[in-house]
């Protein structure tokens, strides 16, 4: 068989058609990150997805004994930071976010409360997963812009659209 032959030589052609340029462009941009997230998951591995890998990762915090007041409030950060992507994800799916996160911190091992369902799976094998590597990445992507912004005598942002449109 053909198909198998070219999936086993490890190259393949990737053929983007749409309607019109930004369409083409628009999915061309969504395979890139398909394959980059594919690469990261061969080198790294994957972890359970929408946050639960995050969250399984508070309870390491508790481990850590800080030396002072600031580093306790630092460790405090992560901790609420840690918990506010499952419950970005809940929250979208029309869920009390706060109550999906319980659920997932109390499932064991690979399982977890899916924000759609009142039923608890197996968030690999339906897929749910993330690349270890984008997960470990982000983390320490956060830990340094957040390194960064905690010396720095003045940061200049902007407003948030809905701030900024408030007054």
């Amino acid at each position: 068989d053909e198909r198998p032959a070219k999936l086993s030589d490890g190259v393949a052609v990737l053929k983007v058609g749409g309607t019109s340029e930004v369409e083409v462009n628009e999915k061309k941009d969504r395979v890139t990150d398909a394959l980059n997230a594919t690469r990261a998951a061969v080198e790294e591995g994957i972890v359970p997805g929408g946050g639960c890998a995050l969250l399984r990762s508070i309870p390491a915090l508790d481990a850590l004994v800080p030396i002072n007041a600031d580093q306790k409030i630092g460790i405090d950060i992560i901790r609420r930071a840690l918990r506010v992507p499952a419950m970005t994800i809940a929250k979208n799916a029309g869920v009390e976010g706060s109550l999906v996160v319980e659920k997932i911190l109390q499932a064991a091992g690979r399982s977890a409360t899916m924000p759609w369902k009142e039923s608890t799976v197996n968030m690999v094998e339906k897929g749910i997963i993330d690349p270890t590597k984008v997960v470990r990445t982000a983390l320490m992507d956060a830990a340094g812009v957040a390194s960064l912004l905690s010396t720095a005598e003045c940061v200049v942002t902007e407003l948030p659209k809905e701030a900024a449109e408030q007054g």
